[in-house]
């Protein structure tokens, strides 16, 4: 298993990479997520990303990410995302 350690702080984030990482959830999770500051979710049993960040250690994530998220419900698809992309969603992320 391969060790990620993501920890940037919105202010040291680009924000083209901050951009990126609201394209890579906006491509993969928008369906279901809600993915920006407010809204509700589309898929009732889809946590909106905002309470993501409140609930789980942003390392746990990251991680999470990097190995593929199981989930609770069957109809979600599996992601795993490049080191890069989890570096970006983390950076938008830590907007929300």
């Amino acid at each position: 298993m391969a060790s990620l350690s993501v920890t940037l702080p919105v202010a040291a984030a680009d924000p083209s990479q901050i951009d990126a990482g609201r394209h890579a959830l906006d491509t993969r999770c928008s369906r279901c997520h809600a993915i920006g500051p407010e809204g509700q979710s589309p898929h009732a049993q889809a946590p909106p990303f905002r309470d993501l960040m409140k609930r789980y250690p942003p390392e746990n994530l990251a991680e999470a990410l990097a190995e593929g998220i199981v989930s609770g419900h069957p109809d979600m698809p599996e992601y795993v995302l490049s080191p890069e992309e989890i570096e970006a969603v983390m950076a938008y992320l830590h907007t929300l």
